[in-house]
């Protein structure tokens, strides 16, 4: 209950209509600073020592390397992340900024919620999209907890926009800074860090439509096994 009244005084600050123009007017991208109340930034910090043992390192030359944990170790080990991703409050501040009607991802899916870790020098990863591999939309939330980094998230923006000038942006996830963006309309990637650096950020997806076919299912749980959170994860018997 102390979750989800910290949320819902966190939300009831922002202006609901200056953030939906804001979220239309960059092609469905949002960026808030100081989204994250310090009570909630503070519990999931304090967790993050706990979590080390769960972290999977990945590595693809000329595309990605850093670390990442899948929602079945969150779920074991920290639930408060899931608790904070079904918050209902939570999603109807989503739908209100999309104009959509947002449904969790199934259980079956790794990647509903996860932490990404950049924390050794060279971490990356090289522009791409976040596709959608559901029959709607992907929504992506990107959630700054640690960021003692130079490393930014850099992004084209209208890039998928025929006659329309891409610009080229880039900012810093500190602590408590939230990004919503459709994940097939944004063109991003996360620069290289450096030495004695550190980056983490949790990320949360949302769908319009939970069906997938079997095939993309396939290419989904592949790409999440590679370039995420390992086969041992995403291809675990069910219920373990």
């Amino acid at each position: 209950m102390k979750l989800k009244t910290e949320i819902y005084q966190a939300i009831a600050a922002v202006d609901y209509h200056k953030l939906q123009a804001e979220f239309q007017a960059q092609n469905e991208l949002l960026v808030l600073e100081n989204f994250l109340p310090n009570s909630i930034l503070d519990r999931f910090l304090s967790l993050l020592p706990s979590l080390q043992p769960a972290i999977n390192r990945n590595y693809i030359p000329n595309h990605k390397k850093g670390g990442s944990i899948s929602r079945y170790s969150l779920d074991s080990v920290a639930p408060i992340f899931g608790e904070f991703y079904h918050l209902s409050t939570f999603f109807e501040f989503l739908n209100e900024i999309t104009a959509e009607k947002l449904l969790p991802c199934p259980d079956t899916d790794p990647h509903t919620y996860a932490l990404y870790y950049y924390t050794e020098p060279g971490d990356h990863i090289q522009y791409h999209y976040d596709t959608s591999y559901y029959h709607g939309k992907r929504y992506t939330v990107l959630l700054g907890l640690v960021d003692t980094s130079s490393s930014k998230l850099e992004y084209q923006l209208y890039r998928d926009i025929p006659n329309r000038e891409t610009q080229m942006r880039s900012l810093s996830l500190t602590p408590g800074t939230l990004v919503l963006f459709n994940g097939d309309k944004l063109y991003h990637r996360v620069t290289p860090l450096g030495e004695n650096e550190q980056r983490i950020v949790l990320t949360l997806e949302y769908v319009t439509d939970i069906r997938m076919g079997m095939l993309k299912r396939f290419v989904s749980n592949m790409k999440d096994a590679i370039a995420y959170f390992g086969f041992r994860q995403v291809f675990r018997p069910w219920g373990k």
